[in-house]
């Protein structure tokens, strides 16, 4: 599949004649059109199912090659113009060209055709998609930096498609619309910094009450920097945070009047608090609909004891605690488990859940030790996604398993695992559009054991 460094340019000898045009079959996963060509699959960027375009090459490999759009002779009907004034070079949206509810059917038949052609396996009910906001969604979000004074100063965005630059950007579409205005202010502080050129990226983090701008920053702050940084942060009403070195060492840089991070899952009563580096959900609006989901497909009970592996800051957990049954909840994180502890104390839920560290990736045998035999089981993994942990399932195994995944390709593997070898079948499975605009395909999968 495309990779996602950009490599030198073909030479003129080298480029191929001009392209007939071709029909584009299908969107790879990666969000690019597929087109053959002489026998070989070619990934046209910007190309959508159905149309009929003209492309030229920029990487050729031995099973395909990788194209550039260069026109679109017959339009799909679900090509849009692109709100984002710089989508043409941005790499933080790859998808804006397509309409959002083509974008949810795309998704849903890349999760279908990865769970058909990995794991061989077919959901018994293709579940709704989950969806929300398609703009201003992003709570969360990581900013390069370039201080670059022969171009006229800093850089602040996201980096370009298939390079390391930064984008000259002064907006953002996906990014709350405060924060987005925040970019034009924070490219005029930077270049003001004795360290302008030390900062390489600013994290975003918003809670419901409070934002946060993180600042990764490789020397020491002079007092001038701090007067300037505490100036800024006072104008736009932010709390700025630091981080000289590792994610053990982000601080608050006023303490005292820093204000907690939090989000709310209503339905459930439950206010959590999270660190600006700790992973949470980016889009909060679909990460309520997504817990609902998972909850009415684990249907958990006050006589139940349920598993919530890789749990972070219990954002699982305590809506399972909500319902009365007993938590068993393991994450690698301490940092991540101490929060999640205090969540649950603060919602009250502190004697249903146990928050236990265990490596899931490499000792999952040892963990599941520790959580012992449950009823039903959640599963939250990274794009890795769980199959050590599957294979270190025994036949004492939940009856109920719901699989949250951001990678339908390690999801469909480790389906194919459940159902082949650990005697479950995918009873259900539907795609979750947290990141519109984007080709990451978020889904939630419901694996129940054979009698």
């Amino acid at each position: 599949m495309p990779g996602s460094t950009s490599p030198p340019a073909l030479t003129a000898a080298s480029r191929p004649a001009k392209t007939s045009a071709l029909q584009v079959l299908s969107l790879a996963q990666d969000g690019h059109g597929v087109v053959r060509c002489d026998g070989k699959v070619v990934f046209v960027e910007g190309a959508l199912p159905g149309e009929t375009v003209e492309f030229e090459r920029w990487r050729r490999k031995p099973s395909y090659d990788l194209a550039n759009l260069t026109r679109v002779v017959d339009q799909s009907s679900a090509r849009v113009i692109p709100r984002c004034l710089h989508y043409d070079r941005c790499g933080g949206c790859s998808l804006q060209h397509l309409d959002p509810r083509a974008q949810v059917a795309v998704k849903q038949r890349i999760l279908e055709d990865n769970l058909a052609r990995i794991g061989k396996v077919q959901p018994e009910i293709v579940l709704a998609p989950i969806y929300g906001p398609y703009w201003g969604y992003r709570q969360r979000a990581r900013l390069s930096v370039r201080h670059v004074p022969r171009k006229g100063g800093t850089l602040v965005g996201f980096r370009e498609r298939r390079a390391h630059h930064v984008v000259d950007m002064d907006s953002c579409e996906v990014l709350p619309a405060r924060i987005s205005a925040l970019i034009p202010a924070l490219r005029e502080l930077v270049p003001g910094l004795t360290v302008a050129d030390r900062i390489p990226q600013i994290e975003v983090a918003v809670g419901e009450h409070a934002t946060v701008l993180l600042f990764r920053v490789l020397d020491r702050l002079a007092d001038a920097d701090l007067t300037l940084i505490r100036a800024f942060s006072l104008r736009h009403g932010l709390d700025i945070y630091l981080q000289p070195a590792g994610p053990e060492t982000v601080r608050p840089l006023d303490p005292i009047g820093a204000q907690p991070l939090t989000y709310r899952l209503p339905e459930f009563d439950l206010t959590l608090r999270f660190e600006p580096n700790d992973f949470t959900q980016v889009n909060f609006d679909v990460n309520r609909v997504l817990v609902r989901r998972a909850m009415a497909l684990l249907e958990p009970r006050p006589d139940l004891r349920v598993a919530d592996l890789f749990c972070g800051v219990g954002n699982f957990s305590l809506a399972i605690a909500r319902s009365g049954a007993r938590v068993e909840a393991v994450d690698a994180g301490r940092e991540l488990l101490a929060r999640a502890g205090e969540n649950a104390s603060r919602n009250r839920l502190a004697h249903r859940v146990r928050f236990l560290a265990g490596d899931l990736i490499e000792a999952p045998a040892s963990a599941l030790a520790q959580v012992g035999r449950v009823d039903r089981m959640l599963l939250d993994p990274p794009r890795d996604g769980a199959s050590a942990l599957v294979q270190a399932l025994g036949a004492d195994g939940p009856e109920r398993i719901v699989y949250v995944s951001c990678n339908p390709a390690t999801l469909a593997r480790d389906s194919g695992m459940l159902v082949h070898d650990k005697g479950y079948r995918l009873s259900a499975a539907g795609v979750v559009n947290m990141f519109p605009h984007t080709s990451h395909v978020e889904s939630m999968a419901l694996f129940v054991k054979v009698q």
